[in-house]
């Protein structure tokens, strides 16, 4: 939610849908769907991790969920965390739970949010964002953080090193 609330909204389009990366990221959903009749769309394994308490549209790995962007199943980090691909103008990614920019940098969450086996979901991780590098983006977009504007894929490649 933006600072302002909805109200950040006023001079700007009206947002049509709320597209969730993962289930965790429902908390003010419904709020942007009353105040905008909007639909939200999450995939199967968040409409499982939210309960019966979400009322959404399922998306699943590879479905256009608006004009040029498409989901893609991350995974590693929980069963229901996805990645948008936004390929309108330079290109942008957008992230849930699969990475931060707290601090400026591109980060995983700490050892103690990843479960019982941080480095393999890491590793996971590793894997699974190598698979965005074939897309075409330069911009990186963030659930926890501040978004990367332009360098964005050079980023992501350095931070796989």
């Amino acid at each position: 939610m933006p600072d302002d609330g909805l109200e950040a909204f006023a001079d700007r389009a009206r947002p049509q849908q709320v597209v969730l990366t993962t289930g965790l990221h429902a908390r003010h959903a419904d709020r942007f769907a009353d105040a905008f009749g909007c639909v939200i769309r999450a995939s199967p394994q968040a409409l499982e991790r939210a309960g019966d308490g979400l009322d959404a549209e399922r998306y699943t790995d590879g479905d256009e969920v608006a004009p040029g962007v498409t989901a893609i199943h991350v995974d590693a980090i929980a069963p229901d965390e996805y990645a948008l691909h936004i390929a309108l103008d330079a290109g942008a990614l957008a992230f849930g739970d699969a990475l931060n920019t707290y601090g400026g940098e591109l980060a995983f969450f700490s050892d103690d949010l990843l479960g019982d086996d941080p480095d393999t979901v890491k590793a996971g991780l590793n894997d699974a964002l190598r698979g965005l590098l074939t897309r075409d983006f330069d911009h990186l977009l963030f659930g926890h953080g501040e978004p990367v504007v332009g360098g964005g894929k050079a980023a992501l490649r350095q931070f796989l090193r």
